[in-house]
């Protein structure tokens, strides 16, 4: 079992210099990128619909939300459908906690959850630094994998405050699941949807709500694409009823 390590102000998000641009080059495009395009086509049988609604924001920085379903294949579909944008995920702190992938890790885009309020600010300055620098931040925010589920878990919208608050554009993903002949595997077909923009004329209360409302309700729908069931989730009767 993992210890996750404390994410304070000690925790340094992004470290600079020539040897640590090289370091994250090498683990980023040279080992992950072709890795990830390997496994999500060969394993996963992955296409995307909708992709061509990403193309002109390449060149900016942009938000993704999208469902939580496969443990190795959610950290790497994202860079395969936003290639060749470089993609961050916000992460637990387990996933910067382990013994080698835990220092290789942040090289590949993992933005760990702060643990203390000072840590925060750090936390938000990194989040704000790869949106400048053009990348796309993805975000999972129904939280804990459940894998191959079909549906959309309700989820807060506490994680919308980060487009939210300088109005950056906002895309949905659907991984979905689908029947592949007689094969046992599914498909993956993802979807994609947007942009959704924060109506800056709200509060940001308000304009939180309200996006995290419109992106649900489309994951929802992009949801129905799912034509098999892999894994069946029943809901745990309470034993004393």
């Amino acid at each position: 079992m993992i210890e996750p390590r404390r994410i304070d102000e000690s925790y340094v998000y992004d470290r600079h210099g020539f040897f640590r641009a090289v370091s994250r080059f090498f683990w980023y495009r040279v080992i992950a990128t072709p890795c990830a395009f390997l496994y999500v086509k060969l394993v996963l049988h992955q296409r995307t619909v909708g992709r061509e609604k990403l193309k002109p924001y390449h060149k900016q920085g942009i938000f993704l939300y999208g469902n939580h379903t496969q443990a190795v294949g959610d950290p790497f579909t994202p860079n395969v459908f936003c290639f060749p944008q470089r993609v961050s995920f916000i992460v637990h702190p387990n996933n910067v906690s382990m013994p080698v992938l835990g220092r290789i890790n942040p090289s590949l885009g993992a933005i760990p959850l702060p643990d203390t309020r000072e840590a925060y600010r750090n936390f938000n300055t990194c989040i704000e630094g790869r949106i400048e620098k053009n990348g796309a931040v993805v975000i999972y925010p129904e939280a804990h994998i459940w894998p191959y589920y079909t549906k959309i878990r309700p989820f807060p919208d506490g994680s919308f405050g980060y487009p939210c608050k300088k109005g950056t554009p906002v895309f949905c993903f659907v991984n979905t699941y689908q029947k592949r002949g007689n094969q046992r595997s599914p498909r993956m077909i993802t979807y994609i949807e947007g942009p959704f923009l924060p109506d800056m004329e709200l509060s940001l209360k308000q304009r939180r709500k309200k996006l995290r409302d419109e992106v649900y309700e489309t994951m929802c729908r992009l949801a129905k694409h799912s034509d098999t069931e892999v894994i069946r989730y029943i809901r745990k009767e309470n034993a004393a009823d």
